[in-house]
């Protein structure tokens, strides 16, 4: 099977400087910072419902929280050039603007949680219920997004070195040492 055009053109960044250089994007890197936080965040909360003074917990997983919408708009500044190599009407382009989608109504989510917790922490009580399972099912949707992440690159190969270019790392001798 040979590589198209747009297969090569979805492996390209429309800008190195912003986005990655070839073979080396940043938005994959990048996701790591709001993934981490939030998922910390969530066990702070439940966290919060364990200890005798909470207030610690609460408060970091507020902070978290914040952190990790900071996090997802820098991602999402280099996941949207991402998304401008993939040529429009294709599967890869369609699952892009879906991962896009939940991502951005993730994020969103948190925006609006961190604005429901800001300052609350101050009463010294564990978090509530309706923020505790709004952060649960933010994070659910962030790994069906984080899903179809994988399937860009593993499957269709967005932003992924073209075959010919991964093969330099099977080759064996002389041919195989790094330069």
């Amino acid at each position: 099977m040979t590589v198209s055009e747009s297969q090569l053109q979805a492996k390209r960044p429309v800008s190195a400087a912003l986005a990655g250089p070839y073979g080396h994007p940043f938005h994959p890197i990048l996701v790591t910072v709001p993934i981490g936080a939030w998922v910390a965040s969530l066990a702070f909360d439940i966290a919060s419902h364990v200890v005798d003074d909470p207030a610690f917990l609460t408060q970091g997983s507020e902070w978290l929280i914040a952190v990790g919408v900071i996090g997802a708009l820098l991602a999402a500044m280099a996941g949207f050039l991402d998304l401008f190599a993939i040529p429009p009407g294709t599967r890869a382009f369609r699952t892009g603007l879906v991962h896009m989608a939940l991502n951005l109504g993730v994020t969103v989510a948190y925006a609006l949680d961190f604005l429901w917790r800001y300052g609350t922490y101050t009463d010294g009580g564990s978090v509530g219920a309706g923020r505790l399972t709004l952060s649960a099912i933010s994070l659910a949707v962030l790994a069906v997004s984080g899903f179809l992440g994988g399937k860009l690159a593993y499957r269709y190969g967005v932003r992924v070195a073209d075959e010919s270019t991964q093969a330099e790392g099977y080759a064996t001798g002389d041919a195989g040492r790094a330069a």
